[in-house]
């Protein structure tokens, strides 16, 4: 979860909220947010135990072609496009250590290696997975505490101001929710991969639980202390705001010692995504005649082919889109989906009551209705302010449908609930 979000998108925050208490107040409603679509989806997860989160998910409630374009839309948006978002914050970051060196080369360069590596095997990619998301992890905890002790604080109230309730229910608002839901996107990533977690019924719930309170509460931390340390005028309009803010604690030189150590932390999400991702366009080919290909093995396990195909999405976005219409472009697709599978966790609480569900949602039917009106909220604002990336992510549909029904039919393999 931990990636180019929280380091990328609070300069496109503060112009339309220049508030303390409303950024921080937009960063806990998007945890909060995250929170509550992460357990409908463990309930999910443990009543229809199959890897390929949203594709397997909206197959088994509606129908195999709502399951499909869910699928679609995360091999195409859904992964490749922050693996992307990840690779140019990645070149642009670099360029804060090293000048002069092409950010587009660096990115690719760097999606180039990652694949290579999880190409290797299931085993490579876990270990090479966990040691950059412990020191992702360690480096903002470093972050913090430093900010914290070594640079003064800015004059920027953090309690309810004059005109803040009227921030909170402002277009900006909503807008700046978007990009904060982005940084917590991956809080659904568990499902995914559901076939290769051990005893997943127990510890996938666990897993995206306590991984989505315990990366709210870094990204409360971690934004406190950007608030805290750089005063608004600097961050905005900004995509380094790591390093930029890292400057103001560490001096000229620890601004480029945060740009290289948030070099790494992106590295491990561009290399969560490359783990994830082609898991859901296996899946998709294990049950397409169309994508039959995708769904080939090597013999070590490794969906060889659906990696290289997302890696070829990741170039091609590399090349052809800017950081924000790529941003909102995606997060609006995914918005979607989720949207639709919490709903379906709510349907299948009605058609299906006899399911078995080792977990069962907390706080049901509150948290999957919070979730729901929260993610309307956003794509109704996206959907009026940036009618062109939306229409794009609609467009990634319609295609993901149309390849659904030009397949031929024998090749389907309907999901069952159970």
């Amino acid at each position: 979860m931990v990636g180019t979000g929280v380091f990328t998108s609070l300069g496109f925050q503060v112009g339309g909220l220049p508030s303390g208490f409303a950024l921080l107040l937009l960063w806990t409603l998007g945890g909060v947010c995250a929170f509550c679509g992460a357990l409908a989806y463990a309930e999910l997860a443990a009543a229809l135990p199959r890897s390929g989160g949203e594709y397997h998910f909206l197959s088994a409630i509606f129908h195999p072609s709502v399951g499909f374009v869910a699928g679609w839309a995360s091999a195409t948006a859904g992964f490749a496009a922050p693996v992307a978002l990840a690779a140019m914050a990645f070149g642009s970051y670099f360029q804060g250590v090293v000048a002069g060196v092409p950010a587009l080369a660096l990115s690719l360069a760097l999606v180039g290696a990652v694949s290579a590596v999880h190409l290797c095997g299931a085993r490579a990619g876990s270990v090479f997975q966990n040691f950059f998301t412990w020191g992702k992890v360690l480096l903002i905890l470093v972050f913090i505490g430093a900010g914290w002790v070594l640079c003064p604080a800015q004059p920027l109230a953090f309690s309810p101001q004059p005109g803040d309730w009227g921030r909170i229910a402002s277009a900006p608002f909503a807008i700046s929710l978007i990009y904060v839901m982005y940084a917590y996107s991956g809080w659904n990533a568990s499902a995914y991969i559901t076939r290769e977690v051990g005893a997943p019924g127990r510890n996938v719930p666990r897993s995206l639980l306590a991984g989505t309170l315990i990366v709210m509460a870094l990204y409360l931390g971690l934004n406190f202390i950007f608030l805290r340390t750089t005063p608004l005028s600097a961050l905005e309009g900004q995509v380094q705001i790591g390093s930029i803010s890292g400057a103001r604690i560490f001096g000229a030189g620890g601004g480029r010692w945060m740009s290289g150590l948030i070099c790494l932390a992106l590295v491990s999400s561009v290399s969560s995504m490359t783990w994830i991702g082609p898991r859901v366009t296996m899946a998709m080919g294990e049950d397409l005649a169309l994508l039959r290909f995708l769904g080939r093995k090597t013999r070590r396990g490794v969906p060889a082919m659906a990696i290289l195909f997302q890696l070829a999405i990741v170039v091609l976005l590399l090349c052809t889109a800017s950081f924000q219409m790529a941003l909102v472009y995606v997060q609006f697709t995914l918005l979607l989906c989720s949207f639709l599978t919490v709903l379906g966790m709510m349907i299948l609480r009605r058609t299906r009551p006899d399911l078995p569900r080792p977990y069962r949602a907390w706080g049901y039917p509150f948290t999957p209705l919070l979730f729901l009106g929260v993610t309307l909220w956003m794509m109704g604002y996206v959907a009026r302010t940036q009618p062109w990336e939306s229409l794009a992510g609609l467009a990634t549909l319609a295609l993901g449908l149309v390849l659904y029904f030009v397949s031929p039919r024998g090749g389907v393999t309907k999901t069952s609930p159970r």
